[in-house]
């Protein structure tokens, strides 16, 4: 048991990871302080090749646009925030928009998208994107099959333009299984704090799994292709996700002092997956 008096013994940090690491048997809380030790530690070093890497970016007038998908609770946010923690807010955004307004409804549906695309030196993360309309829009009824079938047509067309324009894409999907989801929504509805991320159409999460699992197989099917793949990321676990999905970001391009903060930046095949069609997914 850890007691006033052996903290006094500590003089410096790596005296208490000694212990936690001699003792971690005594008591599980210690085993999840050294697991969250270690996170971090990771964390941190793949920060710092992120605030090269957005140097690289802004040095080479880059584009670079991550659309993070997924089912909700399946941890898209919490790996924004990881991913912008330390990044200059004046080349980077995160892109969360709310349901169109009556002007944009009549608009083409990729317009309030195309405002928000980045800049030469800019990184954007759409938290949500245009494929709201592969899968969530129309499993909520909130567009017809008319307009659902325009935009699978147009939607590879209008990323191929991007591609050559200059734009990288990188999409990722994060993959969160039923019973995760669940548990994570029950959370949610018991933390004061985090009340708010619940919604209703989060209420029907679980009640539509299975019509969400059809289009959402659909969009990959249709919409994943050489120069804007679907990458999936097993996010059962979130502190993984995180780490794995900042990973395969860098590992994609050859930026400046790359690995000068983390030596061996490749994802772990486990977790980080490009899609097939047999690929194994925890949101089946």
């Amino acid at each position: 048991m850890l007691t006033q008096d052996t903290l006094t013994t500590f003089r410096k940090h790596s005296d208490i990871i000694s212990y936690l690491e001699k003792h971690k048997a005594e008591d599980p809380l210690f085993q999840i302080a050294l697991e969250k030790y270690e996170y971090e530690k990771e964390l941190l070093l793949l920060q710092a090749e992120l605030v090269d890497f957005q140097r690289w970016v802004q040095k080479e007038n880059k584009r670079i646009a991550i659309i993070f998908e997924g089912r909700d609770a399946s941890g898209k946010g919490g790996t924004i925030k990881r991913f912008k923690e330390h990044l200059n807010p004046r080349a980077m955004r995160i892109v969360a928009l709310n349901k169109p307004t009556e002007v944009e409804k009549t608009q083409w549906y990729f317009n309030r998208y195309i405002k928000e695309l980045p800049n030469a030196g800019e990184i954007v993360f759409f938290d949500r994107s245009w494929y709201n309309r592969a899968v969530v829009e129309p499993v909520m009824g909130f567009c017809d099959k008319i307009q659902y079938n325009r935009f699978m047509i147009q939607v590879p067309e209008f990323e191929h333009m991007l591609y050559e324009s200059g734009t990288h894409i990188i999409k990722f999907w994060f993959s969160v299984s039923k019973e995760e989801q669940q548990r994570r929504f029950e959370s949610r509805l018991n933390n004061p704090l985090k009340k708010w991320k619940f919604s209703p159409v989060d209420e029907k999460g679980q009640e539509l799994w299975d019509e969400f699992t059809t289009y959402k197989n659909q969009m990959f099917s249709r919409t994943h292709n050489a120069f804007a793949p679907w990458v999936i990321i097993k996010s059962n676990d979130k502190k993984r996700a995180r780490i794995e999905s900042i990973k395969y970001v860098l590992s994609l391009f050859d930026y400046d002092n790359k690995g000068n903060n983390y030596k061996s930046i490749l994802p772990d095949p486990n977790i980080v997956q490009r899609y097939f069609r047999n690929s194994i997914q925890l949101d089946q």
